[in-house]
């Protein structure tokens, strides 16, 4: 009788201690500046920087801007330089090409590049899909840049730096009829994991970003509401918890889904095929 006393109480104070060690980790989501006890000068002197693109030339960052339509370049290029008086380079890559990465990286050729925010990808399927369906292409896509820009950016990065990989929730979990985007998404995942164990020596930060919904056009400019962020919110959060560690949903409200929904732990795939 007294040993299963003796085992119930341990086993209560180590459930306790686990809870209060996962409020304690929670509250870095309400406290995110007192959360960051080690703010070394490598943070500092690239400002408090809330966002990427506009809000990070309006911290005194000069920006370069990768994307495939010319145009839209230009007209996001115009809007930094005009609102900030920042420097902005622009680079135009069609990531179905395979021949793009050394005309990115001659392009990059005395530039020290700090930041990195790579948000390369789409979604293959906006509505569910069986996976022979899916074209080739959107599996390169989506994983073939990853390595290739990481290599490229890694090399210009100066003994310190930062790099952000906008993954997705669905990575982290199996997703059925929505294979290639989860598998290609789950690969940004590890990979950038991968990567900060290697590179964090060497003084920079490989984080790995999982939101949930974002109102983008990937998803038709789903309506806004407590849980769907717009674009602009979800950046200006999200970059508030670049010392978290490897791994962030980028947002309070992504971060209490997973909590109250899946109890903290990482949903498991769908039994159930259409």
């Amino acid at each position: 009788m007294l040993c299963s006393y003796l085992y119930l109480f341990s086993h209560t104070c180590i459930c306790c201690s686990i809870f209060l060690l996962k409020c304690i980790w929670f509250l870095k989501y309400f406290l995110p500046y007192l959360w960051n006890f080690l703010p070394s000068s490598y943070f500092r002197s690239m400002g408090e920087w809330a966002g990427k693109g506009t809000f990070l030339a309006k911290h005194g960052l000069n920006v370069v801007l990768i994307s495939r339509s010319l145009k839209n370049l230009e007209k996001v290029a115009l809007e930094i330089e005009q609102t900030t008086k920042r420097t902005v380079k622009i680079i135009q890559a069609d990531f179905t090409d395979n021949d793009i990465y050394e005309n990115i990286e001659e392009n990059l050729q005395g530039l020290e590049i700090g930041i990195l925010v790579n948000n390369v990808g789409m979604l293959p399927n906006r509505f569910p899909c069986h996976f022979l369906n899916i074209p080739d292409k959107d599996e390169h896509i989506n994983l073939v840049y990853a390595k290739y820009l990481k290599i490229i950016f890694i090399l210009h990065f100066r003994k310190k730096g930062l790099i952000l990989n906008l993954s997705s929730a669905i990575g982290t979990f199996p997703c059925p009829l929505y294979a290639i985007y989860s598998a290609s998404k789950a690969f940004v995942y590890t990979f950038s994991k991968a990567l900060q164990v290697e590179y964090k020596s060497k003084g920079i930060v490989i984080q790995a970003v999982t939101p949930f919904a974002v109102s983008t056009p990937m998803i038709m400019h789903k309506q806004p509401n407590v849980i769907t962020k717009t674009a602009e919110e979800f950046a200006q959060e999200s970059l508030r918890y670049v010392t978290f560690g490897d791994e962030t949903f980028g947002c309070l409200a992504h971060e209490i889904l997973v909590i109250t929904i899946f109890l903290g732990r990482r949903p498991v795939a769908c039994p159930y095929i259409i």
